[in-house]
């Protein structure tokens, strides 16, 4: 256990001590999968406890959403929107997940299932999802998200 705490405390004065150049280069293809995967997972998470300020730190400025129904939102919006406590989700998971790497452009295709209530009744949705990231500043983000409804549950 303490080893691996005590590695853990060098990767993250690894990380913190990298030259701000070495941050803002583009990320390696392996490593991008695994932080991509890891992010969107987070989403998921943020949007279960609907958690604006982390889904503040993984969307653009520019963010834009397409919902299945053809609700368009930018950034504002939809962080309003998650903070809607009327939408009550149980489980938010993503599958059959695709990452596809353009340098510092990534796309990430997948089907998803939300299940819970909404303004008091229940849903179980399955859909497609596509995000769009770019790796800005030294990390990625989520610069546009368009989901699409399956019409039969997986």
């Amino acid at each position: 256990m303490m080893k691996m705490k005590t590695a853990a405390a060098f990767c993250l004065l690894c990380l913190v001590g990298a030259p701000a150049d070495a941050q803002k280069s583009a990320p390696t293809a392996q490593g991008s999968e695994s932080m991509l995967i890891a992010l969107e997972n987070g989403w998921n998470q943020a949007q279960l406890h609907h958690d604006s300020k982390v889904l503040d730190g993984l969307i653009a400025d520019t963010f834009v959403s397409t919902d299945n129904d053809g609700t368009f939102m930018n950034k504002t919006e939809f962080l309003a929107d998650n903070k809607d406590l009327s939408y009550a989700p149980t489980l938010m998971a993503n599958s059959d997940q695709k990452i596809f790497l353009y340098g510092n452009v990534a796309v990430v295709a997948g089907v998803y299932h939300a299940k819970g209530l909404s303004k008091g009744k229940p849903f179980d949705h399955y859909g497609r999802f596509t995000d769009t990231w770019a790796y800005l500043n030294g990390k990625w983000v989520c610069v546009a998200t368009h989901t699409s409804a399956l019409k039969k549950k997986r």
